[in-house]
């Protein structure tokens, strides 16, 4: 079978050499130029020198942690761009909201799997730029969504959305595959207006609003995905 060949560059972060060498070799089956640091520091350095397409990073780091290098590179111009994949184990809900809040694309937990981490990495990759086109429309299996006209349609049927549960359909549907926070729901929702039409948009009533979105879109409404412990995704086609 030909290896599939890619352009795309992976800079790996981790303290553990097993874990580097086991998704380094994995990851050059797959065609991608692998690059791998076990430090925090390194992984700014490695990153600021020449700009990966997507840093996989622990956040268990000795020194600069996982956190602080994801916060660095999200708060530099010249690096915000990168998409990062987080590596943490079980139980750290607390550490992948933070992360995610902070601008990380998404989180894989340890144990993993190199190909679920290989399969993130490419949904990173092919989703990586915001779909920012008001005239496009976004379609997920039977659920068409157009920005512009402010329509939804499920198996070709209107679905009556509010102004509150079409913002976050919209921000879900930009990126499938992709886990959001409930504040970043809400950051979404609200857009540049604190207050929106129906009411205050809070972290507890994004539950709410998605109990109902589900609802509307029928038999789509399956494709909101809860994520324990984090918040929401839209499944990825």
């Amino acid at each position: 079978m030909a290896v599939m060949m890619t352009k795309e560059s992976v800079l790996v972060v981790d303290d553990e050499r097993d874990i580097l060498e086991l998704v380094k070799y994995n990851l050059d089956k797959e065609g991608y130029q692998v690059t791998i640091v076990e430090t925090g520091e390194d992984a700014l350095a490695a990153a600021r020198t020449k700009m990966p397409d997507v840093v996989v990073l622990d956040l268990m780091l000795p020194g600069v942690d996982g956190l602080e290098v994801c916060r660095r590179l999200k708060g530099d111009l010249k690096t915000r761009g990168i998409p990062i994949v987080m590596l943490t184990a079980k139980g750290g809900e607390a550490d992948i909201v933070t992360g995610l809040e902070m601008g990380a694309a998404d989180y894989v937990t340890k144990p993993f799997s190199p190909r679920v981490l290989s399969a993130r990495i490419k949904a990173v990759l092919r989703r990586g730029a915001d779909i920012g086109d008001d005239d496009a429309t976004i379609r997920v299996k039977e659920l068409n969504i157009h920005p512009g006209r402010h329509q939804v349609l499920v198996g070709g049927v209107p679905a009556e959305l509010t102004a509150t549960e079409f913002r976050i359909l919209v921000y879900l549907a930009k990126r499938p595959g992709w886990v959001f926070t409930r504040q970043q729901i809400v950051d979404a929702a609200q857009g540049d207006d604190v207050f929106v039409n129906e009411r205050f948009v809070t972290d507890r009533s994004v539950d709410v609003h998605i109990v109902s979105l589900r609802r509307k879109l029928g038999i789509c409404g399956a494709y909101i995905e809860t994520v324990r412990g984090v918040g929401y995704r839209l499944q990825d086609v």
